[in-house]
């Protein structure tokens, strides 16, 4: 076995036992992923370049053990995509990036995996699902789920049980939904429009057919260029990544204001928040006990033993219940219906979603 197999192949030899779900994962950019060779001693790896890494194969990490409030027991593993999000500018690395991390999912035995991070998007956008033969291997869809149904719903329960505590009222608020058109977006705003009751819901996307759309599905919403509708929401939720290049005026924010971080990279925090605006980290859950694992580690969670992006979360929701299917697939399909079950599987065992300042806030489901 090479070296570069070595550096990740820290799980147990073992064959993996029935069923099982499973995380494809990956570093936040390059410098992560060199420490991470670093650290486990690898220094040839460490100091590679992009090209090095590119070329890197998936592997599977590691393999774990989480056990339910209800007592019920289940294994999973997670599977390192090898990605870094500088690798996006070349759309045949990215594309191969994900196909072969689900090839080994696949290959590996596992009944229901979670695609984080980028994947998920890389999937989406790269309209991978026309490419289901990998070398030898014809990838079986329904183990696969991208996780949007949990991310929606943690991102809700979020908004609703924060924002009354910062002296935000839901029932006379606009909300401004950033991303509003896409797969979590589209979800989030059917939630807040039909079960939260929320005063106002202010519609931010780039294309305006789309736009124009969810507003007739939704029957209302405002539809606004971002900047305005920063001027007007109580309560911003981004579902889209946030451009490092985006200049932010803080004084025009409301006070109160609640930000809700929702994309990937997660960095509002450093752009917006201040006195009276408050950011939360949207999307990430905890679990009640430490799982053991490493993965979490280079994630920039506050407590990486029990915190986790909630479309993780979702593949061992399925797997705690036994449903093992791609629960979250294709754009726009997420139903209110969905959420509610998803919902309540996360309570059932024993996930919470995050709080402000990194304190979990206990999930609620509607009666």
């Amino acid at each position: 076995m090479g070296g570069w197999q070595q550096l990740f192949c820290r799980a147990s030899r073992s064959p993996l036992r029935l069923p099982m779900f499973g995380l494809i994962g990956h570093s936040t950019n390059l410098e992560e992923a060199r420490a991470k060779a670093r650290f486990l001693g690898y220094e040839e790896y460490a100091s590679g370049d992009l090209d090095m890494w590119c070329s890197a194969p998936p592997q599977l990490v590691e393999r774990i053990t989480v056990t339910s409030p209800t007592g019920k027991q289940i294994e999973g593993a997670y599977i390192d995509s090898v990605f870094v999000p500088e690798m996006l500018g070349r759309f045949k690395t990215a594309r191969r990036k994900v196909l072969n991390a689900m090839e080994l999912a696949q290959k590996s035995g596992l009944d229901i995996t979670a695609l984080g991070g980028f994947t998920s998007i890389i999937f989406e956008n790269f309209n991978l699902l026309q490419q289901q033969h990998i070398r030898n291997t014809t990838l079986d869809w329904q183990r696969f789920t991208t996780g949007n149904t949990h991310t929606a719903w943690v991102i809700c329960r979020q908004v609703e049980t924060i924002a009354p505590t910062i002296g935000i009222d839901l029932a006379k608020a606009s909300v401004a939904v950033v991303g509003a058109t896409g797969d979590i977006g589209s979800a989030v705003c059917r939630w807040l429009s039909q079960r939260t009751g929320v005063a106002e819901l202010l519609l931010v996307a780039r294309q305006q057919a789309p736009l124009e759309a969810l507003q007739l599905e939704l029957g209302g919403g405002r539809i606004l260029p971002l900047e305005e509708a920063l001027t007007q929401a109580d309560v911003v939720v981004w579902v889209a990544s946030l451009p490092q290049t985006l200049s932010i005026d803080r004084e025009r924010l409301h006070r109160p204001c609640l930000m809700v971080d929702g994309g990937y990279p997660k960095n509002l925090d450093s752009k917006v928040a201040c006195e009276g605006v408050h950011v939360v980290k949207g999307g990430i859950v905890e679990f009640g006990s430490d799982i053991g694992w490493q993965m979490m580690e280079v994630a920039e969670m506050t407590n990486p033993q029990r915190q986790m992006f909630a479309c993780f979360a979702e593949a061992m929701l399925l797997d705690f219940e036994d449903h093992h299917t791609n629960f979250s697939w294709g754009r726009n399909n997420i139903s209110l219906e969905r959420m509610d079950w998803i919902g309540a599987a996360s309570v059932r065992h024993g996930f919470q979603a995050l709080g402000l300042e990194e304190r979990p806030l206990a999930s609620l489901v509607n009666a």
